[in-house]
Parts: structure tokens; C-alpha cells; sequence
């Protein structure tokens, strides 16, 4: 059975020569900065990242741009898995009233299907804290210890840190300073689109996404445009396929993206790229083996998790031994 994101390839892939079709798969297979060296040709594995990212934001976009899903359901990647489908739905988490009436919705209709529904940490005191049979993961925890374990000084706040170790609800608390006026700055330019148009107002975001993003959010895709498409879907849920596709094409596939977010901060890469090897890890673990699963995260985390599970059903990858986390 074909998975959603490798039919999405079939369908927009006829645009891209054989050559381009040769460079992505090079990219798939390349574990290491130092292997994308070669690839783009350079001796910088700075330069080698940055100008790979740039090319396969392009030449990717074009290889999954096919026809849209008009099914009326949770858009998302299917990845079978030992026999079952496990889909990945990536949402905006804002805590939206039509965010969470759009998945309550939804997932009603999965458990009452039986199928089994699993949630980053976090999104399930959000959004389905009465409903006792979505189960909520242990990435957050997970993360926390490791930074422990290595003696990482955390620069999440220690409120945070209780937040998180009493699993209560995870906030917008998380960003940092700098994030908080990255945003800021985000949403005034954005106000502005009925004034200036949208070609100014997209100008106007690149600048500002050059201007304030930092190396390290570089690989956590946090920009102008993901800003604009989060805002959006969160208003109008039935957007979300816009915002998962935006991810699915800013992102180089997760050993890149990790090694080059661990040399510039390694708490970030446990707090992010990370969480999407344990959110696999937990949910193919802990998972009913002959039922459909759902798995419920941000909209960021989806091409990673789909990564992953893509890797285990592939043999590439497994999640034994399972670790716990005390």
C-alpha cells in the first residue's frame, strides 16, 4: 500500500528532469553534512547546508505539488507500518475554538472506528483532556531528561521545567525573548497586507525572516511564511494542508537537519528534531499492533515523525530497546 506522501510524489513529480530526480535522492541518502559536501560540491558544510536547503525547498515542492485531498477528514502523511496504516496529522496548536472543534470532531469519529489516537505532549490537555482514550506521549519528558543526563545547562525556564514534569498544559511560554519579538514583528507585517498587498507584505517577511532567524532556527523552519500559514490555519483549519506542505519542503531529511541543529545548540535539537524520533518510538511501542493509528503533533514535527516511521518500516531504523523515562 502506497504511502499518501509517496502518491503525492507520483502525481507532481513529472515536472522534475532526471538529473533533479538524481540530486534529491542523493540528498535522502546522504547521513551526514560532511556526505552533503559532495553533493553540492563544497568543501563548507555551512555553505553545503544552507545552499542544499535552498534547492530542495524548490525541487521538493515541486515533486509532492500534486492535487490537493478533498476528503473531509484530518489532513496528514500515511505510512504503512507492519500491516496498518499510522497517519501523521500535523495541526497548529494555537488553541483555537475552530482548531479544536475541527479535531474533537474528527477524532471522535477515529476512536469510534477503533482506531487508536496518540498526541504530542502537550496537545492533549489542550484540546482532548476529556477524552480518555487519546493518549498523550512522553517527548517533552523524554527531551528534559536527556538534557539531564548530558549536562546541558537548559535555558528553559524552571517554570517551564515544572510545567513540563507535572505534565500541565505546555504554552507559547517555551519562546524565548528573541522569539517573542521574532513573532511580533511577524504579525505587524502581516497586518499590513490589506494596506501594501501581499507581494510587499511577502517582501517585507523575507527581509524580516532573514534579518531574525538565527542558524538554529534555520532548521526548526520558524519564518515569515510558516508564521502567515500557521495564522491562518489556525483560523481555518481546513488550511492545514497548506501549512504541512510548507514544512514537508522547508526541511532537509531529519539526519541533516539534526546534526546541523545539535553543533549550533544541542537542547534545541533534543527539544525538537529529536522529539520526533521519540514520538515514533513511543507510539509504534505502546500501540495496539492490528488497529489504525493516529498521531496528532505539530505542524513542524510531521515531516520528521513521517521520516521515522517511513525508516522503521524500511529496516533502517528501530525502536529496541524501548527506552523509559523515569
Amino acid at each position: 500500500m502506497a504511502d499518501e506522501s509517496d502518491t503525492a510524489k507520483k502525481a507532481g513529480g513529472g515536472s522534475l528532469t532526471g538529473k533533479e530526480r538524481t540530486w534529491l535522492d542523493a540528498v535522502r541518502n546522504a547521513d551526514t553534512l560532511d556526505a552533503l559536501t559532495s553533493i553540492i560540491d563544497t568543501v563548507s558544510e555551512h555553505d553545503a547546508y544552507l545552499k542544499a536547503k535552498e534547492r530542495w525547498k524548490i525541487l521538493h515542492r515541486r515533486e509532492i505539488d500534486g492535487p490537493k485531498s478533498t476528503e473531509s477528514t484530518i489532513p496528514g502523511t500515511r505510512v504503512a507500518v507492519d500491516g496498518r496504516p499510522v497517519f501523521v496529522h500535523g495541526v497548529t496548536h494555537a488553541d483555537t475554538q475552530k482548531e479544536r472543534c475541527f479535531l474533537r470532531k474528527h477524532i471522535t469519529n477515529y476512536l469510534d472506528n477503533g482506531a487508536a489516537v496518540y498526541c504530542e505532549q502537550g496537545i492533549r490537555p489542550m484540546y482532548f483532556a476529556d477524552m480518555d482514550d487519546v493518549c498523550q506521549v512522553d517527548d517533552y519528558r523524554w527531551a528534559m531528561h536527556h538534557c539531564r543526563e548530558q549536562n546541558i545547562d537548559s535555558h528553559i525556564p524552571g517554570e517551564i521545567n515544572r510545567e513540563f514534569a507535572a505534565d500541565e498544559r505546555l504554552g507559547a511560554d517555551l519562546r524565548s525573548v528573541a522569539s517573542e519579538f521574532r513573532e511580533r514583528t511577524f504579525t505587524l507585517i502581516d497586518a499590513g497586507k490589506n494596506m501594501y498587498g501581499d507581494r510587499f507584505t511577502a517582501a517585507l517577511g523575507d527581509i524580516a525572516s532573514g534579518f531574525l532567524t538565527s542558524h538554529e532556527e534555520l532548521a526548526t523552519g520558524e519564518d515569515f511564511v510558516s508564521f502567515q500559514l500557521s495564522q491562518q490555519a489556525a483560523a481555518n483549519p481546513s488550511q492545514l494542508v497548506e501549512l504541512q506542505q510548507y514544512y514537508e519542503t522547508v526541511f532537509l531529511p531529519q539526519p541533516l537537519e539534526r546534526e546541523w541543529l545539535r553543533r549550533h545548540d544541542p537542547e534545541l535539537e533534543l527539544f525538537t528534531h529529536a522529539r520526533n524520533e521519540r514520538i515514533v518510538a513511543y507510539v509504534l511501542y505502546n500501540a495496539p499492533e492490528d488497529t489504525p493509528v493516529h498521531i496528532i503533533t505539530g505542524a513542524a514535527h510531521q515531516p520528521g515523525i513521517s521520516y521515522y516511521l517511513q525508516a522503521y518500516r524500511d529496516g533502517e531504523w528501530t525502536i529496541r530497546p524501548f527506552e523509559t523515562v523515569p
